[in-house]
């Protein structure tokens, strides 16, 4: 243990955790040489040191590539959140230093990219043009791990219950109701009238089997007696569900305001039909115990206000 101590807080340098976090990546010692710009030996030489400090294995080597042992997945996680919190530290004196605002990194859902987090960030870049907004999307199965070991600052997106922690802090903003939506010009989009019945045959762009609208579609269908649809694309991307929308004449569930933006520029049509699912509702979430940067505060409390003017 106290060899471990003693590595941990005086002989591992940032070019260490720097290459257990490329191993983990690429799990191939020849790989992690090319992106970190040195020698395959070199690389064998300084995971042999790190090794050598700690007095453990921590990737398993093999023809096949590298694999983290279970003491190496310990270090894997350790190294990101010290690289997340050294860039973070790096960028803020770094903006301080130039005058500029700094940066923010954001994971955000869908729901919340198009009329919430891009307005936002047009007011903030209004403020203060050289701040710098990372944005990653997914869903919070990808995000929240980022957010714990500080790679991300701040999620946007629906709250799903099965995922509040106590080592996280949530803020609820508004509820979003859905609708369904198909490509401009779809025979169903004309219809005056379109029933559940009517969609039970199309191809269907579904949220991943873990988030809760993708159960509440289900449920839409077995209460009008029907089966839910074999034909499925499960993703939690915009890309995807708009280009399969949009060129395979697929259905899709879509935020209501998220759909009114989309359908003012012709990309999608939504349907006169009622989607009767009660959802999550749409917040903020942050890690607990770790205070804001100032620029993520500011866009923090730009969002709040975006929220009480609608």
């Amino acid at each position: 243990m106290a060899q471990i101590d003693r590595a941990l807080r005086s002989n591992i340098k940032l070019r260490h955790l720097q290459l257990v976090v490329a191993l983990d990546e690429f799990r191939h010692l020849g790989r992690t040489a090319e992106f970190l710009s040195v020698s395959q030996p070199a690389v064998s030489k300084m995971l042999g040191e790190v090794e050598e400090m700690l007095d453990l294995q921590l990737f398993d080597r093999s023809r096949r590539g590298t694999e983290p042992t279970q003491a190496g997945q310990s270090l894997v996680r350790f190294a990101r959140s010290v690289l997340a919190g050294y860039e973070r530290t790096r960028d803020e004196i770094s903006a301080i230093d130039r005058g500029v605002a700094g940066r923010t990194r954001v994971g955000c859902m869908v729901v919340a990219m198009p009329t919430l987090l891009a307005p936002a960030v047009a007011q903030l870049k209004a403020d203060a043009s050289s701040a710098t907004v990372l944005i990653e999307e997914g869903d919070l199965t990808h995000l929240l791990p980022k957010l714990r070991l500080g790679e991300l600052d701040l999620f946007m997106g629906r709250l799903e219950p099965g995922y509040a922690a106590p080592d996280l802090l949530t803020e609820v903003l508004y509820q979003e109701t859905m609708t369904v939506v198909l490509r401009p010009g779809h025979p169903l989009a004309r219809k005056k009238l379109v029933t559940w019945q009517d969609l039970s045959s199309l191809r269907f762009v579904v949220p991943p089997p873990w988030a809760s609208l993708r159960v509440k579609l289900e449920q839409q269908f077995f209460k009008y007696g029907l089966q839910p649809p074999h034909d499925v694309v499960e993703t939690a991307s915009f890309l995807a569900q708009i280009t399969f929308v949009r060129e395979q004449g697929a259905a899709a569930l879509m935020a209501h305001s998220v759909a009114q933006h989309f359908e003012s520029q012709e990309l999608i049509q939504s349907l006169r039909l009622q989607v009767n699912v009660d959802l999550p509702p749409v917040g903020l979430i942050t890690a607990r115990g770790r205070p804001l940067t100032p620029i993520t505060q500011r866009l923090v409390d730009i969002v709040r206000d975006l929220v009480q003017k609608r």
